[in-house]
């Protein structure tokens, strides 16, 4: 009872937090200081509070250093001009109105081609919230189209952590899971495309910068060329070598500074300022495009990564979360897998706020030994690894907007990741109703 009585207050918190528009961080703290409490009144000292505080700030440190790295590498994409050279020539060719669905689609080839939501949104998540800015799109829906497309690959690529970790705990071939996931995935996947297609329609701006003022407002301050483009190639080549994502971005982050210093002949002080606080364009015209990125912009989501990391310490030691485990699983055995699955995802992912975290939360409290391993790695990835950045603390989807430097309020917007869990439901239903009444009619 006490258990339910601290997590209830912290998932009031984190609405009132929501509701009144104040920072995430707040509830963080909050849900910090109430679970302290909670071990604290199970006779847990203050030095145990945070030993395991400490123990679960650990597991996320590598998250940690790729949030440095992603940081460093959107100011270097700037400063070093690809992403100017990018919008400059992509300016002629993408009209606003397909703007969305090409946004949608870029970002589903670059997360397939990575892996990595977080580092998608990094890259060609960038590139397309800049253009938007450009073309005067709608940055709601261009910050939703941008994750639909970064998770797509997150989900389904053969390089993915999510998908490997999947892979590993239910003992199955990720191959074959891929093969299920896109078969799951091809009816949301052609309605979230409809949907970018004719909301790009709709929302198209009738005025906005155009191509000749942009590609004026950019040469102004950078140098354009093909050169500049060499920080993007290496992240499609080496990722398509499965290089690790970090040594793939350090890669990057090499040929963006060299390009700084002897292409677009920055000095070396500079350079050191623009990887701590970000880029900022001398020209307020190109500024108000391309200013952006840093060390300091990934602080925010940095802290709540750190704070909701300590959580799992202190619900590992005191066993907070065992009353809702025994719950679900006496769901579990009363109902079919995917609803239980689909309602534990979401609980799961609201406490805890970190998708690895909640993949393997769920899979423990929902997994018994007779099910079928390559069903139940399906069900996994259409349920908690996309419902994961749809809940507005979580780091899943916080950290690749705060990226792409897109608003919070994209998550409304991200079609494919209501459309993948949501279709895995009715179609769950489906079967069930049109197997009782194939039984009833014999």
């Amino acid at each position: 009872m006490l258990e339910l009585v601290f997590l209830c207050l912290f998932t009031l918190t984190l609405i009132g937090c929501v509701a009144a528009k104040l920072s995430i961080l707040y509830a963080m703290v909050a849900g910090y200081l109430l679970f302290s409490a909670y071990a604290w009144l199970r006779h847990y000292s203050i030095p145990a509070i945070l030993r395991m505080s400490a123990a679960g700030v650990c597991t996320a440190k590598n998250v940690l250093t790729t949030f440095v790295l992603i940081g460093m590498l959107t100011a270097l994409w700037r400063a070093a001009g690809t992403i100017p050279t990018i919008v400059c020539y992509a300016a002629d060719n993408i009209r606003p109105s397909i703007f969305l669905l090409m946004s949608f689609l870029l970002n589903c080839l670059v997360s397939f081609l990575t892996g990595t939501a977080f580092g998608t949104a990094a890259t060609m998540g960038v590139i397309c919230m800049t253009m938007a800015r450009t073309m005067g799109v709608d940055l709601v829906w261009a910050g939703g189209a941008v994750l639909s497309g970064a998770y797509f690959g997150d989900r389904c690529s053969p390089i993915s952590t999510s998908a490997l970790l999947i892979s590993e705990l239910t003992g199955t071939n990720i191959f074959q899971n891929i093969r299920k996931m896109m078969r799951t995935a091809l009816f949301p996947f052609l309605i979230a495309c409809a949907i970018y297609a004719i909301a790009g329609v709709f929302t198209a701006p009738s005025g906005g910068g155009s191509a000749a003022q942009v590609q004026q407002a950019l040469s102004s301050v950078f140098r354009i060329g093909p050169f500049t483009l060499l920080p993007a190639l290496l992240i499609l080549v080496l990722s398509a070598f499965h290089l690790h994502i970090r040594l793939t971005m350090l890669s990057s982050i090499g040929a963006a500074l060299l390009l700084c210093l002897f292409y677009q002949g920055m000095d070396a002080l500079s350079i050191l300022k623009l990887l701590i606080v970000g880029y900022h364009a001398p020209d307020p015209e190109a500024a108000a495009l391309m200013d952006g990125g840093g060390i300091l912009s990934m602080v925010n989501v940095a802290a709540i990564v750190t704070i909701s990391s300590s959580y799992a310490g202190i619900f590992r030691e005191t066993g907070l979360l065992d009353g809702l485990k025994g719950k679900i699983s006496a769901f579990r055995r009363k109902y079919s897998l995917y609803p239980v699955v689909f309602w534990a995802s979401i609980a799961a992912n609201i406490i805890i706020c970190s998708q690895t975290a909640a993949i393997m939360l769920v899979h423990q409290i929902c997994h018994f030994p007779e099910d079928d391993g390559p069903s139940f790695a399906s069900v996994l990835e259409d349920t908690v690894v996309v419902i994961a950045p749809l809940i507005p603390w979580s780091i899943a989807g916080t950290v690749p907007l705060a990226s792409a430097s897109a608003p919070i309020h994209s998550l409304l917007a991200a079609c494919y990741l209501y459309l993948v869990p949501l279709w895995g439901l009715f179609a769950q239903n489906y079967r069930r109703t049109h197997t009782a009444q194939a039984v009833q009619s014999h």
